[in-house]
């Protein structure tokens, strides 16, 4: 994994967590800051304690929280979190007690009861991922003890990373009224170079989706694939990273080589991609035969009632082949599982009553060996 591949797939480089990894990158990031800056419009954060690439997506998407939180009380918490961070020094000691304290007199919304056991268990899965991403260090306890007892204490120490965490706005943002609002703010006072703003979107459209779909809202930006793709965008991302730049009637796919380790792709080497990929084939079949008809832009819709059919036929057909978590589970539970994956894939999306199957799905396939029903169990366990 190259230095850009590492900037791309990790939040940041913490010093007081590993120090020579830090200087590593700090040394070798000279090389694409050009390629940063230019084609993709990231901002470097270069400083004594962090090395961190802003990456802004040219659209939110699915996968783009934090995934380690499942509820919207735990954002609030780890927003009360970062507030608490401001006023303490780089490497000051503080204690939980301290951390619920503020927590209680500050979020006046609600009154925080500390003996709910769902309170405490929602800000220690925050405390964790502070301390797992370097925002803070234990120094002595567990937060697993305040979990299970209010009146247990743990001592942290703060590496001083909090304030770089939220992205810096050059605009005042107490306007903004939608998610739209905050998109815009990037390319803020460039509507002058029109032809720069659609680069940087581009670039980052195919670097940070699955591909770029082409429909009225995208249409400028999928002109500007067709017109530059080979020469100019495969160019400039093949000289930094091992990637092809596949481009069709009416969607254009990044395809990451086999030396190329940037972050969260697909196929993953679990047994969630492997089912993806097998209801991906499934999908193909019926657009094949006709039985599910795509669009002008390749996309189908169906009911949800045919996707969990399909869902269904997939675990039917190929369950020999699964894990046994995977094998063992009830339909149901199998086909919520799925169905969360392709969305957070941004394979299908739930639209207007419907489920509509994005054309990358069908580009997506797999099957087993002709005898995986003999060998697939003992190969997957």
């Amino acid at each position: 994994m190259n230095t850009l591949e590492k900037l791309l797939s990790r939040r940041w480089f913490v010093k007081a967590v590993n120090k020579e990894e830090y200087y590593q990158i700090k040394d070798e990031i000279g090389q694409y800051q050009d390629f940063l800056s230019e084609k993709l419009g990231y901002h470097l954060i270069v400083n004594p304690y962090v090395i961190k690439l802003e990456k802004i997506p040219a659209v939110p998407e699915n996968w783009m929280g934090i995934m380690e939180f499942t509820e919207p009380l735990e954002y609030i918490f780890f927003c009360l979190v970062l507030m608490f961070l401001e006023d303490k020094e780089i490497d000051g000691q503080f204690i939980l007690s301290q951390l619920t304290e503020f927590i209680s007199s500050t979020w006046k919304k609600e009154t925080v009861d500390w003996t709910l056991y769902q309170n405490r268990r929602c800000l220690v899965k925050v405390l964790k991922y502070c301390v797992g991403c370097g925002i803070l260090q234990v120094y002595d306890g567990s937060e697993d003890s305040f979990k299970n007892d209010s009146e247990a204490d743990v001592l942290y120490l703060n590496t001083g990373v909090s304030r770089y965490f939220m992205r810096n706005f050059t605009t005042d943002i107490t306007s903004f009224i939608s998610p739209e609002d905050f998109s815009k703010e990037d390319w803020f006072g460039m509507d002058e170079d029109r032809g720069i703003v659609r680069r940087q979107r581009v670039y980052r459209r195919l670097l940070m989706t699955m591909g770029v779909q082409r429909t009225q809202e995208t249409e400028e930006d999928f002109s500007y694939i067709r017109q530059y793709g080979k020469r100019n965008i495969e160019k400039d991302f093949s000289q930094y990273l091992h990637c092809e730049l596949q481009i069709y009637k009416n969607q254009a796919f990044l395809v990451l080589g086999e030396e190329c380790s940037m972050g969260r792709c697909f196929p993953e080497a679990n047994s969630m991609s492997d089912i993806v990929l097998l209801c991906g084939k499934l999908v193909r079949e019926r657009v094949e035969k006709n039985i599910w008809k795509p669009d002008m832009q390749d996309v189908v819709f169906v009911q949800e009632n045919e996707m969990l059919s399909l869902l269904e036929e997939c675990k039917q057909t190929y369950q020999a082949g699964f894990v046994k978590l995977y094998r063992e589970m009830t339909t149901k539970e199998f086909c919520r599982k799925i169905m969360d994956e392709l969305q957070q894939m941004e394979f299908i999306e739930k639209q207007d009553g419907q489920i509509k199957i994005n054309a990358v799905f069908c580009r997506v396939t797999a099957v087993y060996p002709a005898d995986f029903e003999v060998h697939g169990q003992s190969d997957k366990e």
